[in-house]
């Protein structure tokens, strides 16, 4: 299972649901949190701005985070949850969690994953270059742009509401 949540939220929701792996995704004036039950071996921190293209005096999410996260995602046992925050736990993290479906659901289209981390999260607005990197480096020739495209954006929040996914197996 996995937990997607803004940070403020991060350290209850690994403690109600006894998390044993983390993604941090938070720009770089944030400083990453340390989670006092996630072994740092198993808390991923990725650092970039919450932006989908790059922009002059910003930090973009590059090839090299999300390749990060698909290698940090595929050593998961999955035998406890994974949390997967960001500031809002609106764009960054939404955008990981799919990527976590695609790569565990494989038998699932990644139109109707979409669809299913839309009714789980109203307010999921997937950072696109996230999912464009994703895609590449999943080799889904589109599927993972196109259907997050597909969604569109999520319901006006300041705040994502946390919530769950199940990745199966």
């Amino acid at each position: 299972m996995i937990i997607v949540c803004p940070l403020h939220r991060a350290e209850r929701l690994i403690a109600e649901h006894g998390a044993g792996h983390a993604v941090s995704l938070l720009g770089p004036a944030t400083p990453h949190p340390t989670f006092t039950a996630i072994d740092p071996a198993r808390h991923l921190r990725l650092t970039f701005h919450d932006i989908a293209e790059p922009m002059e005096g910003y930090s973009a999410p590059g090839r090299n985070d999300v390749a990060r996260l698909v290698e940090f995602l595929g050593g998961w046992d999955r035998r406890a949850p994974m949390l997967i925050h960001c500031w809002a736990g609106i764009s960054r993290s939404t955008a990981a969690a799919y990527t976590a479906l695609c790569m565990f659901r494989p038998e699932g289209s990644e139109e109707l994953l979409a669809r299913e981390l839309r009714r789980a999260s109203p307010s999921a607005t997937p950072n696109r270059l996230i999912v464009a990197l994703a895609d590449e480096i999943l080799d889904r020739g589109g599927r993972m742009a196109r259907a997050i495209e597909g969604i569109g954006r999520g319901a006006e929040a300041s705040e994502g509401k946390p919530f769950t996914l199940a990745t199966g197996g």
